[in-house]
């Protein structure tokens, strides 16, 4: 037990450093395996590597169709244009709103949040400007509207904690609506509520717009008209939750009309696909390698008297399922890394619990999802650092607020949801 938690904090310290995962975890792992007894070089080339490799084998595709997605999407100005459609419906006197809403929309309908962050910030730029709000209120209100519910909670999203689950558990992305929503509500109100108050805090203090970082702002170019980009969009969440395709399949439709409504814009194609299939393979080796982690944690003798632990929290197994997932997302820095982990060790323990306490499996993959963005969001995670980097702000400047939307309000909603899924409620 003593060699896991010093692994956990040893990868947790080096990656807020900002050390890279892809070193830090199996260097973490071997001090695992060390102390934990099992003989070093075979358990990095056999069991760290088969973890690595077997994640990456099974999520591959998913991660390099949407990562091209997402980059025709910014490539072509669909994505800027449906947020400027957005903003400019929702108005700029609530422009935290707007921000929120553009990036919710286009992460529910399956573009990556990395790539949410670099289309919608020169967005708020203008639109904090013209509402005189303190920029360091920007990336609260992009990682709301992109880290939190349309990621984790509302049912038939394409993120990739959906699908991961969904896979694990035998269920599907819709699954139990009402607990989705519930959580969703929670985050969305609950977040808003905290930014906008935040707003006020700020005004009053004679906080307002400061000029730094205008050079970054989009130029205004001529952008296709946003009903193109919303049809890839819809495209993507019906073929996958109503025609229940496979998301490559449904991610594949997407791009296909991407490219059929901006065939004049051709030459932007391939540049795109070349940046995103980049993009993927990075994407994917930082996942398999906290993955890779959690396959040499799962070989110590520790880790079973962990899941008997975990197990026998007592009261409902939605709370030692919420624990277990969201702990080891605040360790890896990652939802799907962490979820990955704990499903990877439990999923057929917890699926064995369901049908002998009458517990739906929706019940098990909803509370699942929603865990995975608790403590992920942690400092040292690398969607929150490459936000502040895009942002030109420091943790000091804005960490608070993310923190509050990201961390403090979805743990409330899981606790929130367990509660209702123990009373049967999907």
């Amino acid at each position: 037990m003593i060699s896991i938690l010093l692994g956990l904090a040893v990868l947790v310290f080096l990656a807020y450093k900002g050390y890279n995962i892809i070193w830090v975890a199996p260097a973490s792992a071997m001090i695992v395996a060390l102390l934990g007894g099992l003989e070093l070089f075979p358990a990095y080339t056999e069991l760290y590597m088969d973890g690595l490799a077997g994640f990456a084998k099974s999520w591959f595709p998913v991660f390099l169709f949407g990562a091209v997605f997402g980059k025709m999407m910014e490539a072509t100005g669909l994505a800027s244009s449906v947020a400027r459609f957005l903003s400019g419906l929702i108005g700029s006197r609530r422009a935290i709103l707007a921000v929120v809403i553009a990036c919710a929309v286009l992460t529910y309908g399956g573009v990556s949040l990395f790539v949410v962050v670099f289309a919608i910030y020169p967005l708020a730029l203008e639109l904090y400007r013209e509402a005189d709000i303190p920029r360091r209120l920007i990336p609260g209100a992009i990682a709301l509207g992109s880290f939190t519910f349309t990621m984790t909670a509302l049912p038939g999203s394409p993120q990739l904690n959906n699908l991961i689950a969904a896979r694990y558990l035998g269920t599907t992305a819709m699954a139990a609506p009402v607990l989705g929503l519930t959580a969703a509500l929670i985050m969305f109100a609950g977040g808003y509520a905290w930014l906008a108050r935040r707003e006020k805090i700020l005004r009053a203090a004679g906080e307002r717009y400061e000029g730094a970082g205008d050079e970054t702002a989009q130029e205004t170019a001529e952008l296709p008209h946003w009903i193109f980009g919303i049809i890839p969009l819809a495209a993507v969440v019906a073929t996958l939750n109503i025609l229940q395709w496979p998301a490559i399949a449904a991610i594949g439709t997407g791009i296909a009309l991407i490219a059929v409504f901006n065939i004049r814009r051709w030459k932007t194609f391939i540049p795109a696909i070349n940046e995103g299939a980049s993009g993927s393979v990075m994407a994917i080796m930082n996942t398999s390698a906290a993955v890779g982690f959690g396959s040499v944690v799962k070989a110590v003798p520790g880790f079973a008297a962990l899941t008997s632990a975990l197990l026998g929290m007592g009261g409902s197994p939605l709370v030692s399922e919420a624990v277990a997932i969201t702990t080891l997302a605040g360790a890896t820095g990652s939802s799907s890394g962490g979820m990955t982990i704990a499903l990877e060790a439990l999923a057929s323990k917890y699926l064995e619990i369901a049908q002998a306490m009458h517990i739906s499996p929706e019940a098990f993959h909803r509370v699942a999802t929603v865990a995975s963005g608790g403590l992920d969001s942690l400092p040292h995670c690398g969607a929150v650092i490459t936000l502040l980097a895009v942002c030109g702000l420091t943790h000091k400047d804005s960490y608070a607020d993310i923190g509050i939307v990201t961390c403090v309000i979805p743990i409330l909603a899981v606790a929130v949801i367990v509660v209702m899924g123990s009373l049967g409620i999907v």
